[in-house]
């Protein structure tokens, strides 16, 4: 990826390590009233930019080693450092490349202090005396230890980031003087309130680098709310919907094991089981054992998903996984999504943009470990207007 500094600076820039992430970023934005979109790794950052609105951009960093996802995120952020307001997702299990992004980012931005909160409360990921936790255990003894391709090492911030000092939700109130002094601060929270009450503590929110999840985006677009856009209409029903898996988190496979359970329902783990199914419930995913490379699992179902579409076109897409989702959306020529609102927290749904031939159909993308078991069952059902 190459950002052109030129780019005109966007109300708000979330600069995202994969698809998942820059989605439920920018999508509590849109839900509080900014016009969102969110560009693909590659795609032009020219033409893009625009004043009242908010430019979200995958980096596909996650997929890269450390120093090319430092030098990445170092160009983006100098790109968009004229942004009024700055985030710099993470992921809230902790997984991905955060030292080396969150200090090239701040480089690139120019901005000298950093405000790290990944706490995520809605979703259970809370931070605790710099410990990050999922549903009251450390993430590194959690699901996502054992994740496949990007295995959590530890839950402590403090070792990820050394040079950073802690800050606690009983001390926001002196945030205004140690942010005059510059530093990385790795703020703790539990709650939505600890989040709110963190961003109201920070006096100009131009002059930091926000670093944070799905609820650190959420507490800052609060603060920010505009009046509501003009209604935009219902997303069209979709008549034949596609949702594809590529996630191996053990919460991705119960919500898929549901899914692939309701009556007619269609799952294969290659385009052949798919292109005559006449159901309104059609699964394309990977594999349930997973001895292959993850990298080419990915590309695989990508290339299973493009397949289909001339063999058995879809009018809907719901995408599990960060690297799936961008994946099959370059798959099928698009450069990205324009938000239309969040279903559910850190969950956003849009319509596909790119050039001429991208057709604009709906899309929900959903990070691999978010929701309840129910939530692919859901968010189908919203694709097709069919309650779940």
């Amino acid at each position: 990826m190459r950002p052109t500094p030129s780019v005109a600076p966007p109300r708000v820039a979330v600069l995202a390590d994969d698809l998942t992430s820059a989605g439920d970023g920018a999508a509590p934005f849109r839900r509080a009233g900014h016009p969102a979109r969110v560009l693909l790794s590659g795609s032009p950052l020219a033409g893009h930019g625009q004043e009242d609105g908010v430019l979200a951009v995958d980096l596909g960093s996650r997929l890269l080693d450390e120093t090319a996802a430092g030098d990445r995120t170092r160009e983006a952020a100098r790109a968009l450092a004229g942004a009024g307001l700055l985030l710099k997702t993470v992921d809230s299990t902790l997984r991905g490349h955060l030292a080396a992004e969150i200090r090239a980012a701040r480089e690139g931005s120019g901005r000298p202090a950093v405000v790290i909160a990944p706490a995520f409360p809605a979703e259970g990921r809370t931070t605790r005396d710099g410990v990050q936790y999922v549903r009251g255990v450390r993430v590194d003894e959690s699901e996502f230890a054992r994740d496949p391709a990007h295995p959590v090492r530890t839950a402590d911030l403090a070792r990820i980031l050394p040079e950073a000092v802690l800050v606690g939700p009983d001390r926001t109130d002196g945030l205004p003087e140690l942010l005059t002094e510059g530093g990385l601060f790795v703020c703790s929270a539990e709650t939505d309130a600890d989040l709110d009450r963190l961003v109201a503590a920070v006096p100009d929110h131009r002059a930091v680098l926000w670093v944070g999840s799905p609820g650190l985006a959420a507490a800052l677009a609060r603060h920010h709310a505009l009046p509501a856009l003009a209604a935009s209409g219902e997303l069209p029903p979709a008549v034949r919907p596609l949702v594809a898996v590529g996630s191996a988190n053990p919460a991705t496979r119960r919500q898929l094991a549901l899914l692939a359970a309701e009556p007619g329902a269609v799952s294969a783990d290659a385009p052949e089981g798919l292109r005559t199914a006449d159901t309104l419930v059609r699964i394309l995913h990977t594999p349930h054992e997973r001895r292959a490379d993850p990298a080419e699992l990915t590309r695989s179902l990508a290339a299973s998903v493009a397949a289909l579409a001339g063999h058995a076109p879809f009018d809907g897409l719901v995408l599990t996984g960060g690297e799936t989702a961008e994946a099959v959306l370059r798959a099928l020529g698009a450069h990205g999504i324009d938000l239309h609102d969040e279903p559910e927290p850190g969950i956003a749904r849009g319509t596909l943009t790119g050039p001429g031939a991208v057709p604009r159909i709906p899309v929900v993308i959903k990070a691999g470990g978010f929701g309840d078991d129910r939530a692919l069952l859901r968010l189908h059902a919203l694709l097709t207007a069919n309650p779940a």
